[in-house]
């Protein structure tokens, strides 16, 4: 009897629901169908077969968008944490044309949009050792700490160049992912501890004049809403500064006490399902899945480096993961994604803003936790 009933046990415990098994900060065993490694190469290869894009308009971009960077520069590093020799060599075939005929699609680095471009090249030389991609990359990172020059020079890029800032400071928070990203990668491929020295000090200015008492960013100091993604992309950019920068930078200590700072705030708007909204704050406001994607990537990022308690920010890292999994659709295009958004000073703007499928915005953020999940 005794052997009868621990054979019942045996199978009534395997019965048991995969996630039930699973502790609820484990950030590496998943449900089936919401495994990083699953999850990633499934979006990397929609992002493979998917035109370059525009914003969600039926027409071809002028130039490469810098949702399309930020999905092409996650491709590659799904590619170099999973050893997908043969990803990486999509990711540079899709590359190839701009060596050539579609040059013109190389945006211009005289706008934080268009420069944070420069970590696709950085990372596929990385990747190859292929001296173009290097050569492309740099001269695109100097540029933002060059002299400011072309059309988009006002007076406050002289006045922001002369403190040691890059001339394309104009304290949108947005800017915290597009220059560390870049200049991170300027650092990884280099060696040359400038890129991510200036970075961090860029980053230090944007913390002293916008973060507010509560942990979280107006997306302008005019505009005094906390947008979704706008705070995902100052929460994504500390994620990679940090990542990278040494121990014995300055500016370090700053930059990690605004990183936690905001992610003891983010934990708190974390919804059961393990979403935020498109005004983190505003519990009328819609649940969107760009900026989910970046706070989970920033959570997981901090549990996975050891500057977030496990025990605190695992459960929240893995239920926004969950939930993430949950809005990808049969053609592995995320949904709610909020439209491109210029700032406005008015509440129902970012309430009224279309939810687009498929949009760059959206998955750029599913390989960047992908690949965090998996590093």
């Amino acid at each position: 009897m005794k052997r009868i009933y621990l054979k019942h046990a045996a199978l009534a415990l395997a019965a048991i629901p995969l996630a039930m098994k699973i502790s609820a900060q484990d950030l590496k065993k998943f449900p089936a169908g919401a495994g990083p490694a699953e999850v990633g190469k499934r979006i990397a290869a929609r992002f493979i077969a998917t035109p370059h894009t525009n914003f969600g308009k039926p027409t071809p971009p002028r130039v490469i968008t810098y949702a399309e960077t930020c999905t092409w520069y996650g491709a590659l590093n799904f590619a170099a944490v999973t050893g997908d020799k043969t990803l990486t060599a999509q990711l540079a075939q899709r590359f190839e044309p701009l060596f050539g005929s579609r040059d013109t699609l190389i945006p211009k680095p005289d706008h934080v949009d268009y420069t944070v471009f420069g970590s696709v090249p950085l990372e596929l030389y990385r990747q190859t050792k292929e001296q173009r991609y290097l050569d492309l990359g740099k001269r695109i990172a100097d540029k933002q700490w060059g002299p400011p020059e072309g059309p988009r020079v006002t007076a406050e890029s002289h006045r922001f160049y002369g403190k040691g800032l890059t001339w394309q400071t104009r304290l949108w928070i947005d800017d915290m992912f597009m220059i560390t990203c870049v200049q991170a990668q300027a650092y990884r491929a280099t060696g040359d501890r400038s890129y991510i020295d200036k970075a961090a000090k860029e980053m230090v200015f944007y913390l002293d004049s916008l973060q507010r008492p509560n942990g979280l960013f107006y997306h302008a100091p005019d505009v005094p809403f906390y947008w979704g993604r706008g705070n995902g992309w100052m929460a994504a950019g500390m994620s990679e500064l940090l990542r990278s920068l040494p121990k014995d930078n300055p500016d370090r200590p700053r930059i990690m006490d605004g990183y936690k700072k905001m992610m003891a705030s983010l934990l708190q708007f974390q919804n059961e399902k393990g979403m935020w909204r498109q005004l983190v704050d505003d519990p009328a406001s819609w649940e969107e899945t760009s900026g989910s994607g970046m706070f989970t990537f920033a959570f997981i990022t901090g549990v996975k480096e050891g500057w977030l308690d496990k025990q605190v920010y695992g459960p929240a890292a893995r239920k926004g993961w969950l939930a993430l999994t949950g809005y990808i659709n049969a053609d592995n295009d995320i949904t709610d994604v909020c439209e491109g958004t210029n700032k406005k000073n008015d509440r129902q703007y970012y309430l009224d803003r279309k939810r687009l499928t498929g949009d760059q915005h959206g998955q750029a953020p599913l390989l960047w936790c992908a690949t965090a999940l998996l590093r």
